[in-house]
């Protein structure tokens, strides 16, 4: 009998780009219960769809949680493409950026549910959604052109604490 977790197909979610991606991952479950596969956390019961968690803001936060936070989610994506553009792009800016910037950031990482919309909307590949168009984004779509050709194969050292 083989066993499944429930972050393995949260993870299969990234890989699906079309408004169906809820259909596809119920249907994936869906099989996997009728062939007699264990399942973790139980979702075999009830396979209308896996929860994806839902963002909300963090107000109570500090300036220096929130870049603790959006540094951390930066380099831990899910897939490595969007792991290198975003942990370059915050190791280059996170610092720097006023409070409404990093708002503005920590919205386009963690409201769409997809990292492949995130590396398309960054790379040029599709238009980027009018409400992540914003001057953060188009830095992070300037940072993802790299005009100046640094070498960007793998992700920025973390900062030392003391």
């Amino acid at each position: 009998m083989s066993v499944i977790s429930v972050n393995n197909l949260l993870f299969a979610v990234r890989f699906f780009r079309h408004q169906n991606t809820r259909l596809a991952i119920q249907s994936s479950v869906a099989k996997l219960c009728r062939r007699n596969l264990s399942v973790t956390n139980s979702i075999c019961g009830d396979t209308t769809y896996v929860e994806i968690p839902v963002y909300s803001a963090k107000p109570e936060e500090s300036v220096q949680q929130k870049r603790a936070r959006l540094l951390y989610q930066s380099r831990k994506r899910g897939i490595k493409e969007t792991d290198l553009v975003l942990s370059t792009f915050a190791h280059k800016y996170l610092d720097s950026m006023s409070e409404v910037e990093l708002m503005e950031y920590d919205k386009i990482i963690n409201l769409p549910s997809n990292d492949w919309e995130i590396y398309y909307w960054a790379s040029g590949v599709e238009e980027t959604p009018e409400q992540f168009d914003g001057p953060v984004m188009r830095k992070l779509i300037e940072h993802t052109q790299n005009k100046e050709r640094e070498s960007r194969l793998v992700q920025p050292d973390l900062p030392v604490r003391s």
